[in-house]
């Protein structure tokens, strides 16, 4: 199979602001992720993590490369995904560096444990998930980091938290599902209009 590649210049450029906006509607994931072992780590707070592949488990993060967190995982290849639950909304406020906390400052207030790379999993997170970094690509201010999952923790709770239009939203898979059926088209609906 042959691939092309070709640069595309498109004009006029698209503005940061306008960008920014469009990308608004995206509701994400708020997920922690967090660096560094000992006393040395540090975290932040995105809604850039991704599934990548299932064999071999892999999932892919965007990190600004201006991001305290970002040194400690070029350096140990290591880091850690923490999926928030709707009520960790104080922890997803804490590791955006609000109030001037940095570093280990950020951890405070929160149970955390370690797996096999030895970076900070935070307890009672949806799924906490120990990632060593298989390849790093840098693209302009960001590093797409694709990380191998060493282990995965999961707990049974089930409202996670999401990031849409500059708002945290909580997504409860049992309360929402029920909304959701309420709302939807019935499907003698979608038939009179043609579609089958």
């Amino acid at each position: 199979m042959n691939s092309v590649v070709r640069n595309v210049s498109i004009e006029p450029a698209v503005a940061a602001a306008e960008f920014r906006g469009a990308m608004r509607h995206l509701t994400g994931g708020v997920s922690v992720i967090t660096a560094g072992r000992g006393k040395e780590i540090s975290g932040m707070t995105v809604t850039s993590v991704s599934s990548l592949s299932v064999e071999p488990p892999s999932l892919i993060v965007s990190i600004n490369r201006a991001a305290s967190s970002w040194p400690l995982i070029a350096r140990h290849g290591v880091f850690g995904v923490n999926i928030l639950t709707a009520d960790q909304l104080d922890i997803a406020e804490r590791f955006t560096g609000k109030g001037g906390l940095k570093g280990a400052d950020r951890f405070a207030g929160a149970e955390w444990t370690t797996r096999a790379s030895g970076v900070p999993l935070l307890v009672g997170a949806l799924a906490a998930v120990d990632c060593e970094v298989e390849e790093i690509i840098e693209r302009h201010s960001h590093a797409i980091v694709i990380g191998r999952v060493l282990d995965v923790i999961t707990s049974e709770r089930t409202a996670a938290l999401a990031y849409w239009h500059g708002e945290y939203v909580a997504i409860d898979r049992e309360e929402d599902a029920v909304k959701l059926a309420e709302v939807s088209l019935p499907s003698r609906h979608v038939h009179a209009r043609g579609v089958r």
